[in-house]
């Protein structure tokens, strides 16, 4: 191969090398920003007080805008089952996201989790997110700032039995704990017996009706029921006796010996007392819940936002913008000077988008997320978006990124930067590469010729 070549094929490489180099390096950014937000909750499920902890992401595409929430709890606190519960109640969180500039008004990002079966007292697992969206039809500035959120509890509709041994009865006289199996088939193979005079057991639950599940045996006592330190129309149930009101000459286990009306669905007691210096049971109460088509307001916990946690600003360009576009050209002739913003749906109302423009974010434009700090000099605490303001570029349609570990930070490089500087020393390194090449074969040339004179 000549010398020639190989000084060609060596500036070739070196050119494509740092066009390579400049390429990667004018690649913005497509991670996304996020923005912490801290809630204190109290009352209702959340007892005590509960904090939370959201991290809201806005995320706009081609035409779309959305925010996501991404909900955990901030401690060992947990919102509590409020009672006995079959599988499929459900815990709702909603929050607010006021939205002002080139689109005004609001987003609520909402969320929700089925719960698994629930007694009282029992962990509620979070909506592991909340969302919203709209259709984005103009371009320009977004400001996303948190505000509320709401806190829902919806109990499932069915039954759920409370065995004799729960800790939520409250017993009071010399009851005894007994395993019946296999003599007799008691729910969970157990029962409580007392024979003492006045000996009571109490259940407070929340629901719409309950039940007592005992057995029917021969020498029984009567017993008193109570519903909510009322009693109960009959005043007392026998289980000394079958349903024909004859005395009983055996044993039936799992007898549902009373069950109450329909009640208002919130918190209830049912007590039994004995009445006799008889033997008296408790095998079971069976709460139901009814169908509660809305939220139950004594459930519903209210949330305090923390501090002022800041907001994020998004800068949507319109469709044709792109960061490659050189600023030296001259603009189209017959566009004129006077005329509106094409990007502009009504220059007279900003705050009314035309719904015709759907073009938003379909080109090369960069699209510019914001992270705005709360103000100096509030009394809140500090915000979780740490650092400097921080500024991230992507491409429009966004890639959806999620970070892990802490919040994006920091200053990308500015958009609008070009690589003159690398693109001139690239061009000097190929022409050193090739005029090496061509002084090298030059001198070749003369020290051959000089040695046949």
């Amino acid at each position: 191969m000549s010398r020639w070549r190989k000084a060609l094929i060596a500036g070739s490489v070196s050119l494509a090398a740092s066009g390579a180099f400049v390429a990667t390096s004018s690649i913005p950014s497509q991670a996304e920003s996020s923005l912490v937000i801290n809630y204190h909750c109290t009352g209702g499920i959340a007892g005590t007080g509960v904090d939370l902890e959201a991290r809201m992401t806005p995320q706009v595409t081609q035409g779309t805008m959305n925010v996501r929430w991404d909900m955990s709890y901030e401690s060992t606190q947990r919102f509590g089952s409020p009672g006995f519960f079959p599988k499929g109640s459900s815990l709702d969180l909603e929050g607010v996201v006021d939205i002002s500039g080139a689109w005004v008004g609001q987003l609520r990002p909402r969320g929700g989790k089925e719960q698994e079966q629930l007694v009282p007292g029992d962990y509620l697992d979070l909506p592991e997110g909340l969302t919203d969206s709209a259709q984005l039809t103009r371009t320009g500035t977004i400001r996303f700032k948190p505000g509320a959120l709401a806190i829902r509890f919806t109990p499932a509709e069915g039954e759920v039995m409370v065995n004799n041994n729960s800790d939520e009865i409250d017993y009071a006289g010399a009851w005894t704990h007994e395993y019946t199996a296999p003599t007799y088939d008691d729910y969970l193979n157990d029962v409580q017996k007392v024979t003492g005079l006045d000996a009571t057991a109490r259940l407070e639950f929340i629901g719409t009706k309950v039940a007592y599940i005992s057995r029917r045996e021969q020498n029984l006592g009567a017993i008193e029921v109570k519903i909510d330190g009322a009693p109960i129309t009959s005043g007392l149930v026998y289980p000394g006796k079958d349903r024909n009101g004859d005395d009983m000459t055996g044993t039936e286990t799992q007898e549902e010996l009373w069950e109450s009306v329909q009640l208002g669905y919130g918190p209830h007691t049912v007590e039994i007392r004995n009445t006799e210096n008889k033997g008296a049971y408790l095998d079971a109460f069976r709460v139901t819940t009814g169908d509660v088509p809305e939220p139950p307001q004594h459930n519903q916990a209210t949330c305090a936002l923390q501090g002022n946690p800041g907001a994020i600003d998004v800068t949507v360009p319109g469709g044709t913008t792109s960061p490659t576009d050189d600023p030296t050209d001259d603009p189209d002739p017959t566009d004129d000077p006077n005329d509106p913003d094409p990007n502009d749906p009504d220059p007279g109302n900003p705050g009314n988008p035309d719904p015709g423009n759907n073009g938003v974010g379909d080109g090369d434009g960069l699209t510019n997320v914001v992270v705005i700090p709360q103000a100096s000099g509030t009394t809140s605490s500090t915000p979780k978006s740490t650092g400097p303001t921080a500024t991230k570029y992507y491409k429009a349609p966004q890639v959806a990124k999620t970070p892990s570990g802490g919040v994006e930070t920091g200053v990308a490089p500015d958009g609008e930067r070009h690589p003159y500087g690398l693109m001139a020393g690239g061009m000097a390194l190929v022409m050193g590469t090739a005029g090496g090449g061509l002084l090298m074969r030059r001198r070749r040339a003369e020290h051959a010729g000089g040695a046949h004179s």
